[in-house]
């Protein structure tokens, strides 16, 4: 599109005596060459966009499975940031999975949490579409924590509180630690921002449960606020 302009202004250059109505007839020319090429750049920046947002969201995934992998080796089970223990959820699809339920109702009860997760995201199964930051989304929690991190103004996503499970105690190595706080220690204090302007990282956990051979990890779904629907990815150990 540039080289195109150019060589009109060199074309014209060339020319002595050019009236009026040619010079008039080029610059409409010039101006709508114009007028077509903003769109277009206007979708490149917000495809770079995109890209740059799916990036950092698989860095956070990353973090989240050496995070994992760490507690894992640690403290029996694995779990991620925000979670009090491998069977506690972070945001608001399902619940602690009490292992005294059965291997069963364990499994059960995660798989419906983790197929809420996504009707809410695809808008499957009554819900809407979750494609925007002003969508409600009380269900989610703030990756890096609101006041870390940019935010709109009117979002409904919330912090990860830290909220003791059933057999948390005071001597647990994350007992009152939230979730922001875990977050931000994998990456040095430095919270990744979303480049979009309504954008803001957040996270779900559907929590692990059961035990022996019926055990299953919990699994992470991580989004940038701008437009859940197109920027998000999970990870399931």
């Amino acid at each position: 599109m540039k080289q195109t302009i150019k060589n009109i202004w060199k074309s014209l250059s060339r020319v002595n005596g050019n009236s009026l109505a040619e010079f008039a007839t080029v610059s409409a020319l010039m101006a709508t060459l114009a007028a077509t090429a903003a769109p277009k750049l206007s979708e490149m920046s917000e495809g770079t966009k995109g890209e740059k947002s799916g990036s950092e969201i698989d860095k956070i995934l990353t973090q989240a499975g050496n995070f994992y992998q760490a507690t894992a080796d640690t403290e029996g089970r694995g779990r991620f940031p925000g979670q009090e223990k491998y069977n506690c959820a972070v945001g608001g699809y399902g619940g602690e999975l009490l292992i005294s339920a059965g291997n069963q109702a364990n499994s059960d009860a995660a798989t419906i949490a983790l197929d809420q997760v996504y009707d809410k995201l695809n808008g499957d199964n009554g819900q809407d579409e979750f494609n925007s930051w002003d969508d409600p989304a009380g269900k989610w929690r703030s990756v890096f924590g609101i006041s870390n991190s940019d935010i709109p103004d009117g979002h409904s996503v919330q912090d990860d509180d830290y909220d003791p499970c059933d057999d948390c105690v005071a001597t647990d190595d994350n007992y009152g630690v939230n979730g922001e706080d875990e977050w931000l220690q994998l990456f040095n204090g430095n919270a990744l921002e979303s480049k979009f302007q309504d954008g803001h990282f957040i996270y779900v956990v559907v929590p692990g449960g059961g035990s022996g051979l019926g055990s299953f990890p919990p699994v992470i779904v991580v989004a940038d606020l701008e437009n859940p629907h197109d920027f998000n990815n999970s990870l399931e150990p």
